[in-house]
């Protein structure tokens, strides 16, 4: 089932702001405990999970590709491509950009319940369902992360009023 959802508020991150939270996120993980290797929620989780492997000496890294939103409407979680990673995750650690609802998480889980889950970015609804976080954010926000973006120029006052 798809919906639409209200967005009220937006929250855009620059490639700073990315790394800076990504690499504190490593920060927290790394007083847990050693991991065997991660596993990058697609396409969001990529590039967090770059920065923690690098910060956490980490090798062995997998994906698990599921599809959960297109632009701004989120819609039934589809898992593209599981991990299989043996032990029900034990070990592995989980990491994705962010965690809205906590539906994509909780399809994750099915299959890995023994993981650990971080995201850099909660909302309250997902908060629950992960395990170590960042930065908490109103479920009313959209955040825009600068792989969805591209820089061009504005158009002026004069040019959004005339439409």
């Amino acid at each position: 089932m798809s919906n639409t959802n209200t967005y009220d508020k937006s929250f855009p991150v620059s490639w700073e702001e990315i790394h800076r939270n990504s690499k504190a996120l490593a920060w927290r993980l790394s007083e847990l405990k050693p991991y065997k290797g991660i596993i990058a929620v697609t396409r969001g989780g990529l590039v967090p999970a770059a920065i923690v492997a690098r910060e956490l000496d980490i090798r062995l890294i997998d994906t698990f590709c599921v599809l959960s939103y297109s632009q701004k409407t989120k819609g039934d979680v589809k898992v593209l491509k599981e991990s299989s990673v043996a032990n029900n995750g034990e070990g592995w650690l989980i990491v994705d950009d962010l965690v809205d609802t906590g539906e994509t998480i909780k399809a994750i889980r099915s299959s890995l319940p023994n993981a650990h889950y971080a995201t850099v970015y909660a909302k309250p609804s997902g908060r629950e369902q992960v395990d170590t976080f960042i930065t908490e954010v109103s479920q009313d926000t959209w955040i825009y992360f600068p792989w969805d973006m591209e820089m061009k120029p504005a158009p002026t006052i004069s040019e959004r009023t005339q439409k």
